[in-house]
């Protein structure tokens, strides 16, 4: 009985639909509103799919080699796309193969390869990071003046693409046009490096070096055609003049005949309702388990959401005390961590994002969803969180009181007295036990560094910060991806070739390793140029057999054999984590596995470097390993001199 009402409520309900869908413009072609290529995330207009014509302006070609975009004659491979909530645009990661070989070859043509052209009136595209160059005729009228101009705001100048001189600042902020330029200058916008995270520092008086053939391209629809795309229309421009086609119009007498239908349905619906809930009361009827599974996820009434609890932020915002500065634990590229106390008296840190966007929830979902899976006495718990229509998404996780090993080594409370050898040691096999953990349950964390292993008052280890972390099935050899991580950690093959595999987690532990051998930081800019990044740090002194110069002297392995016996070995383990190859790494189980026969006493080191007969020179021999790139979430660019930039996270 209550099928057949339901059913027919559902047809008579779908009556109206049918009906205007006979009265739909059939001349108008029929397009999908989105379609996806792989490993990213889904694309619409002014996108369309190659597969299909006139439904779009940019064509994108999906394949499981990779992604192109076909933007104004040029090709762009794709590298990873993020859509906004607030505005109708979305951001692409893009690589430019044909400016890449002009700028690698220092070609005159990169320097006139103006990325600044008329927008379309249906959409605008910008680049960032980006910088304007002057283009000047080499004009002897007009010489004093161009000298004048640019030497009053120490510009560079390159002068070896006769007749022009082309002048630039490596500033990335210098994105307006001056209206007093000469004459006979023209500006070009090109893209460039972000100075402040690059592994190697650019050459600034070369201006190839500067130049980047990784960008991003913001591309935003107009508002006429933003209205047009939510009306289900479709935005055209013959002639320069805009036109929204296939809306269909309501007519004031169409919808009059559609009320007797609409009234039965609803009768019927809310027929349905009552005896549906009169059936579930009296009877024992399956309907009763849905009813009762069926709660929204979403309510703030401490309700689960994928398998923990959710706060209000009401009561989030009690627990940390407005969210007090002085509260704050630590922030990142995430969002700021607070600690708290809830009304039951549980002590709490409270993951704050810096901004609600699309992005932010998805590593705000990411986070619960690979927490909720697995529990392990060296990751941190996950408590609960916020709903996603709360005002903020907030994390709840245990607290843990004492910090992170980075605040040990080289953070406000570094102490290498306090911060002793063993100690150091089982952080490394907790954290190895922690990544191996993982690893099983077919989970790379991606994120791996001394400021996501958080320590207890007993110094055992933690491992935290889930946001960037990707599921591996078992089945697969790896996840072509953005590359993202934190400068300094980043797997430079995973960096240079998109491919994510746990051997990318094996190394950002190399890195780790070494930071518990010498309490130096990941990146230090006032370390030599070579020398900027930790691992190329590393791999410098132990091939120059100089390990002495890389060991904190606090450790006190100049005067106990032992300790010096255990951090060498700690050495040539991390050497193997940070070989460029990542098939030349061992696994995590292996590493777990070494570390622990270092730490058993009268035990023997169990892992040696490999020899020449064992695997190819080019994995041997240090001088050969590419250095290890600095990247930021989203982070994403390489480059084939292997200085890298900046990306989006």
């Amino acid at each position: 009985m209550i099928i057949v009402f339901f059913f027919a409520s559902l047809l008579l309900s779908c009556l109206p639909v049918l009906h205007s869908a006979t009265n739909h413009n059939t001349s108008i072609p029929i397009c999908p509103k989105s379609f996806t290529c792989p490993n990213l995330e889904p694309f619409s207009y002014p996108f369309y799919n190659a597969n299909d014509t006139k439904c779009g302006l940019i064509k994108v070609n999906c394949t499981s080699n990779g992604t192109n975009l076909e933007f104004r004659g040029e090709l762009y491979e794709v590298g990873g796309n993020y859509r906004s909530h607030s505005r109708p645009s979305v951001l692409v990661l893009v690589l430019n193969k044909k400016f890449e070989k002009l700028v690698n070859d220092k070609k005159c043509e990169a320097l006139e390869y103006n990325f600044t052209s008329p927008s379309p009136l249906m959409y605008s595209s910008s680049i960032t990071p980006f910088t304007n160059i002057y283009k000047c005729s080499n004009n002897t009228n007009h010489a004093e003046e161009m000298v004048a101009y640019f030497n009053q705001s120490t510009y560079n100048r390159y002068s070896k693409c006769k007749p022009y001189n082309f002048y630039y600042k490596y500033n990335i902020s210098d994105t307006t046009f001056p209206s007093d330029l000469p004459p006979t200058c023209e500006v070009i916008r090109l893209p460039v490096k972000l100075q402040w995270n690059t592994t190697r520092v650019p050459d600034k008086t070369n201006i190839f070096s500067v130049l980047s053939f990784q960008f991003s391209i913001t591309f935003e629809l107009s508002s006429s055609c933003d209205k047009c795309r939510k009306k289900d229309g479709q935005c055209h421009a013959p002639n320069g003049q805009f036109q929204c086609l296939g809306v269909k119009k309501e007519n004031p007498l169409g919808k009059l005949k559609h009320i007797p239908v609409l009234a039965g349905s609803a009768f019927i619906i809310i027929l349905f309702i009552v005896i549906s809930i009169i059936w579930c009361r009296y009877k024992n009827s399956p309907f009763s388990y849905f009813s009762s599974k069926g709660k929204s996820p979403h309510v703030e009434d401490g309700s689960i959401f994928f398998g923990v609890s959710v706060f209000s932020y009401t009561e989030l915002e009690d627990a940390t005390q407005n969210f007090d500065p002085s509260l704050e634990l630590g922030n990142g590229g995430f969002g700021a961590v607070y600690y708290g106390k809830l009304q039951d008296g549980r002590e709490v840190a409270v993951k704050r994002l810096y901004e609600h966007s699309y992005k932010r929830v998805q590593q705000f979902v990411n986070e619960i969803r690979i927490l909720t899976r697995l529990r392990h006495p060296n990751l941190v718990v996950l408590y609960g969180c916020t709903s996603r229509q709360s005002h903020e998404l907030l994390l709840v996780y245990e607290y843990i009181s004492n910090g992170t090993v980075a605040d040990h080594l080289h953070g406000k409370q570094a102490n290498s007295s306090l911060l002793t050898w063993p100690l150091r040691m089982n952080i490394a096999i907790e954290t190895a036990r922690a990544l191996v953990y993982l690893h099983a349950s077919e989970i790379i964390h991606r994120d791996v560094k001394t400021c996501n292993i958080l320590l207890d008052q007993n110094f055992s280890a933690k491992v935290a910060d889930f946001g960037l972390s990707r599921l591996l099935p078992n089945d697969v050899t790896h996840v072509s991806t953005a590359p993202q991580g934190t400068p300094g950690y980043v797997d430079p093959q995973y960096h240079h070739c998109y491919q994510l595999t746990d051997k990318s987690d094996v190394y950002s532990f190399g890195v780790v390793l070494i930071e518990l051998i010498s309490s130096m930081v990941a990146v230090d800019l006032s370390r030599s140029q070579d020398e900027i990044s930790l691992a190329d740090l590393a791999l410098n002194r132990i091939q120059r057999c100089a390990l002495d110069q890389l060991i904190d002297p606090d450790l006190g392995s100049d005067s106990d054999a032992e300790i010096m016996r255990m951090i060498t070995s700690v050495a040539e383990l991390a050497f193997q984590c940070l070989q460029y190859y990542s098939e030349m790494r061992p696994t995590m189980s292996e590493v777990l596995d070494v570390l622990e026969d270092i730490q058993a006493p009268g035990r023997i080191d169990s892992i040696k470097p490999p020899t020449p007969s064992e695997t190819s020179d080019k994995t041997v021999l240090l001088k050969d390993f590419l250095p290890s790139p600095v990247s930021v979430t989203g982070e994403w660019h390489s480059e084939s001199t292997v200085s890298t930039t900046l990306s989006i996270r």
